[in-house]
């Protein structure tokens, strides 16, 4: 099986999960239930529970085990795009090449769907107590709260917030993408490889990996707002520009923040070499991030 046949597979046993354990659009109050549904089902790549499936694999894992705290990661990273979305903070009218959720059910909804989908990550992470043991349950939900916490996501969007319409340096726009971005990447897969049974060296090997991914990622995004297709992308190109934010290429230009991502890129490669075989997916979602065009 080649790897787009795999992602694709994965992303879909990962949305017939979704499917289950969200509430249908029809469980009173409906409409919440219908508005979570229109931002988890939007289309995105599902890259955060396919890397908890990966992590949980290159350990030698139970991956259907894991499925619900990788469900999980997905419904934390998608609140945070709803929240991100509305007119206080980035303002966009469009997500994924469809109208933002509060374009669709109101500014108030979106900010409950966006409650409502981060509280079902965290129930979803307390039902793995009947398959794995509560001490590995325990350790990968602090992992979790703190990626998403003042100390993970929310802090990243907090000085991305402070940050607007100033010259940053370098060091401050780091902070925000390891923070905002990468934390969530840090995270699903810490958790998986916890609940695989990874060794202290095969955690310190997944964990190296996920921070240089998720740099990769970021710069990626970054240069896509600038070069990338407003078609594919989903949304208008150029928004970073708009919202007057800094990005790696407007702090090193182009070319540096191309070389920046393929030096990060080739040093999350590096970093699971030790797993031989039992990784490849994992390079290959390297490779996949970084020649993305959406």
């Amino acid at each position: 099986m080649n790897f787009k046949e795999e992602l694709k597979q994965w992303s879909q046993k990962v949305d017939e999960a979704l499917d289950r354990y969200i509430p249908s659009s029809d469980a009173y109050p409906s409409v919440i239930h219908e508005a979570m549904r229109y931002s988890i089902f939007a289309g995105g790549k599902r890259l955060r529970p396919i890397l908890v499936l990966a992590a949980t694999q290159a350990v030698g894992g139970n991956t259907e085990k894991v499925m619900p705290v990788a469900c999980a990661m997905e419904l934390i990273h998608t609140y945070s795009l709803v929240h991100d979305d509305l007119p206080a903070m980035d303002n966009d009218d469009f997500r994924r090449g469809r109208p933002t959720n509060h374009k669709v059910y109101g500014e108030a909804m979106a900010i409950l769907v966006g409650d409502a989908l981060q509280t079902l990550a965290f129930e979803l992470i307390a039902q793995t107590t009947e398959s794995f043991e509560a001490d590995r349950v325990n350790q990968v939900t602090l992992e979790i709260a703190k990626a998403a916490g003042s100390s993970g996501l929310i802090g990243g969007q907090v000085v991305d917030i402070l940050s607007e319409n100033r010259d940053i340096d370098g060091d401050t726009l780091e902070y925000i993408h390891r923070h905002k971005t990468g934390a969530l990447f840090r995270a699903s897969i810490r958790a998986g490889a916890i609940l695989g049974g990874a060794t202290v060296n095969q955690l310190a090997a997944l964990t190296l990996y996920a921070e240089q991914m998720g740099l990769a990622f970021q710069i990626k995004d970054d240069l896509l707002d600038i070069e990338g297709d407003e078609a594919k992308i989903g949304k208008p190109v150029g928004s970073d520009i708009k919202n007057q934010k800094s990005t790696y290429p407007s702090i090193y230009g182009i070319e540096e923040a191309k070389r920046m991502a393929t030096e990060a890129a080739a040093e999350a490669v590096n970093a699971i070499k030790i797993f031989n075989h039992k990784a490849e997916f994992l390079q290959d979602i390297m490779h996949f991030i970084i020649n993305r065009d959406h």
